[in-house]
């Protein structure tokens, strides 16, 4: 991506987030690192669907902000909500992202190529780059599902449980029919961007490059015509909000969450921490007195 493009955009996507307390101190480093390393990318696609999660993605969290902090509990006793995210959580959204970014970037140096090579992108290209796109369907698709799923009027039912319990709202692996399908819009506005941005190789475009046909891929050839980019976009679609269902699962399966015995309120760490539960606490009071008394 152009450096006079990258720069102004990165210092004003960590200007707002300073200003506006969305990230942590060490949240904005590495949201800093990460704009940096899409940056090298020749395609201008992975750093736009880095700023599209990062702004999508705060606009959600400030949406009702106050009607979900009444519905859990802070750790430390206040009233729940997503406070500022630390670096944990920015690596965890786009960590895999970047490294798909530095193979892509690997890769084309290997083969000699650089931006002329986004020119034109033809039907079964760059794999790399589809794994990018679906990064950032499945964390944008987790992310609107958690922050809207939790307005929902219906209880989460427990995506683990044999008979989808209901359980508080908050909860890991708890979903709704809300969230479920915010998540799979949040997908949707990564799909569309996709679409939009990706220098697709058209049936013109092939015409000239002789060596791969002037078919559409769904006739045998490298062209993409607009049937296939609407089975991009379905398909980059399903994948995301299909991430997110079994994001929850794996909460559910893996994660655990404690529910206050006064309230019923979910209790959430501070800054993403794990919450420790009662034989958390009852275990580390006795390694203390075992200290103690050595």
């Amino acid at each position: 991506m152009h450096p006079l493009i990258a720069i102004p955009t990165s210092l004003a996507l960590i200007y707002r987030a300073y200003s506006h307390k969305s990230l942590t101190p060490l949240g904005i480093l590495a949201a800093a690192l990460t704009a940096l390393i899409h940056a090298l990318h020749p395609s201008p696609l992975p750093f736009a669907l880095l700023g599209v999660f990062f702004l999508a993605g705060t606009a959600v969290t400030k949406v009702k902000h106050d009607v979900k902090a009444s519905l859990t509990q802070s750790s430390g006793g206040a009233a729940g909500g997503e406070g500022a995210r630390t670096s944990v959580q920015v690596l965890a959204n786009s960590g895999v992202a970047s490294v798909l970014v530095l193979v892509g970037v690997w890769r084309g140096w290997a083969r000699g190529k650089g931006e002329g090579e986004w020119e034109c992108w033809g039907y079964g290209g760059d794999v790399v780059l589809v794994g990018i796109i679906c990064n950032y369907a499945a964390v944008a698709a987790d992310t609107f599902s958690s922050e809207l799923g939790i307005l929902s009027k219906t209880k989460p039912r427990l995506l683990t449980s044999l008979n989808l319990r209901e359980v508080p709202p908050g909860t890991n692996g708890g979903v709704t029919l809300v969230g479920t399908g915010a998540g799979f819009a949040g997908a949707l506005i990564i799909a569309l961007i996709s679409v939009v941005l990706i220098p697709f190789c058209g049936l013109d475009d092939l015409v000239q490059r002789t060596e791969l046909g002037s078919k559409s891929s769904l006739d045998g050839g490298s062209g993409w015509t607009w049937r296939e980019k609407g089975m991009l976009m379905l398909a980059i679609t399903a994948l995301g909000g299909l991430g997110s269902l079994l994001d929850s699962a794996l909460g559910g399966w893996l994660q655990e969450s404690v529910v206050d015995a006064r309230t019923g309120k979910i209790i959430e760490g501070i800054g993403g921490k794990k919450v420790c539960s009662l034989s958390c606490v009852i275990g580390s009071g006795v390694l203390r007195m075992r200290a103690d008394g050595m």
